[in-house]
């Protein structure tokens, strides 16, 4: 009986030593002092945000598989009787199941689940499969990513990383120590897919990158372009798209609309600790206010921009290990300029805790892209364990 008891606890210890589970938790904490999403509405609101997020992280041999889950809440009445929160509600993720439960109502509040990401596969030495619930990258802006129909980063959020999942199957087939090649297949909320391709490849300038992403009403053809500048230390990058779309939703029926929009950037970081960043946006079609509320769930939504040209710059500097400072600013060039501004500053208390201050600032004539919008304010408590 020993010996069986011995045997068993042997492979139980010997099973621990090849497959690792990780888990964390973290809850992050808005206060959040906002103005109205309506165009020249000096309404403003204060109101609560918090997210409670458990992620568990599994890996046995060449086996992967990641579960995100979301648990957030909203405080404050009379932001979320307002046409601001409805606007939130809104937004969901582009996938044939709900990714959400249903908002329920207490005292002055509202509360919802959330299944952020769960994907798991296969990484071996030559390929790479992903299905499920994932992101999918495209692209290497910084500030903006017009290529990325899929996962775009959004600049003019509390927090930009934050994005929908994509219910996918990825697959990425290492050609040789400097090129890859990776295929998507997802499904839609209406069960139709929408499929991408990207080529990349180091040359000797630099990292080359080819993407195609083909949908019922979206074609995309793209290029991305990623090198140092000599010996300079700069880090310069590109990235477009040409951008067909069949369902644009406008108050005259659905049309097609075609444009092309790119980006160009460098960074650079200092020897006394700031990292500068720049990053020019162009895009050859613009749209109205209107056209792009009706378009919320459309999958070119984040190409729909308000002006042909904007100019970024994004500058962070840590002032000691646990004070941190960064500013991002943005210039909207129309027949009135118009500009973002948000600046904030970050202080670790230790590993578990972090507090963060921060603003989004928008000036210019009234009737400009981020004139004819109030500020936000905001304070940030992040508890990790």
């Amino acid at each position: 009986m020993k010996i069986k008891v011995g045997l068993v606890v042997s492979l139980l210890a010997s099973s621990t030593l090849v497959a690792d589970l990780d888990y964390s938790v973290t809850n992050t904490n808005f206060t959040i002092s906002q103005g109205s999403l309506t165009p020249n509405d000096d309404t403003r609101y204060l109101y609560n945000y918090n997210r409670l997020r458990l992620r568990s992280d599994y890996t046995y041999e060449n086996y992967f598989m990641t579960f995100i889950g979301d648990g957030v809440n909203y405080l404050g009445h009379d932001y979320i009787s307002a046409p601001d929160f409805s606007y939130i509600t809104q937004q969901e993720a582009d996938t044939p199941f709900k990714t959400e439960t249903t908002y329920y109502d207490y005292y002055e509040g509202k509360v919802y689940a959330k299944l952020y990401r769960f994907y798991g596969g296969y990484e071996g030495e030559d390929n790479r499969i992903a299905v499920g619930l994932q992101n999918i990258t495209m692209g290497v802006g910084r500030i903006w990513n017009p290529t990325n129909l899929f996962n775009p980063r959004n600049t003019y959020a509390l927090e930009p990383d934050e994005t929908f999942g994509v219910a996918a199957i990825a697959y990425t087939r290492h050609l040789s120590e400097t090129a890859d090649l990776r295929v998507v297949a997802s499904q839609k909320k209406d069960h139709t897919f929408k499929y991408a391709a990207s080529l990349k490849a180091f040359l000797e300038l630099g990292d080359v990158g080819l993407n195609v992403v083909s949908s019922d009403e979206t074609l995309m053809v793209g290029y991305e372009l990623e090198g140092n500048l000599a010996e300079t230390g700069v880090e310069v990058r590109s990235e477009g798209a040409y951008i067909k779309n069949s369902a644009v939703q406008t108050l005259q029926g659905e049309h097609t609309e075609e444009f092309f929009q790119g980006i160009v950037g460098a960074d650079y970081g200092f020897e006394n600790g700031i990292t500068l960043i720049g990053e020019a946006y162009y895009s050859s079609q613009t749209f109205d206010y209107m056209t792009i509320l009706s378009n919320i769930n459309s999958e070119i939504a984040p190409n729909m921009v308000l002006s042909n040209f904007y100019l970024g710059t994004s500058i962070s500097y840590a002032f000691n290990i646990f004070l941190d400072g960064a500013l991002t600013y943005i210039e909207s060039f129309n027949d009135k300029n118009s500009r973002f501004i948000s600046p904030t500053l970050t202080y670790t208390f230790n590993d578990y805790n972090t507090f963060t201050a921060g603003a989004m600032i928008q000036s210019g004539p009234t009737q400009s892209e981020f004139g004819q919008f109030e500020d936000t304010y905001y304070f940030r408590y992040q508890l990790s364990f």
